[in-house]
């Protein structure tokens, strides 16, 4: 059974850093691509950060030279570093990943970026 567990989010003042990590089993995860998602209230869902089986990353416009998604494939773990936290990064935030041709989704950590 393929399971992606979340974990770090909180509350965080503005200007602040939080790091996310999910935890991947059921997977041959090194050569898996990992995706972080986030959803505001009243908003849709976006892709926030990819990082691809060799390393190469990509990042919605409203994040870059912020976050950082990084993975160790030993630990079986990809992260999201965030820095310089603003109001407007407050969601839940998703760790994903395609198993096959099947989506699958962690539960989701909530961020939290109020003063």
């Amino acid at each position: 059974q393929v399971q992606l567990v979340e974990s770090g989010g909180g509350l965080v003042q503005p200007g602040g850093s939080l790091r996310l990590s999910c935890v991947a089993s059921g997977i041959i995860f090194s050569i898996y691509s990992m995706e972080w998602y986030r959803q505001a209230p009243g908003k849709q869902r976006e892709l926030v950060a990819r990082i691809s089986s060799s390393g190469s990353t990509d990042y919605v416009e409203s994040v870059k030279g912020r976050f950082t998604i990084s993975r160790d494939n030993a630990k079986r773990t990809v992260y999201l570093q965030m820095s310089s936290l603003k109001v407007e990064d407050t969601a839940v935030y998703y760790c994903r990943t395609i198993y096959g041709r099947v989506p699958v989704w962690g539960q989701g950590t909530q961020v939290a970026v109020s003063s």
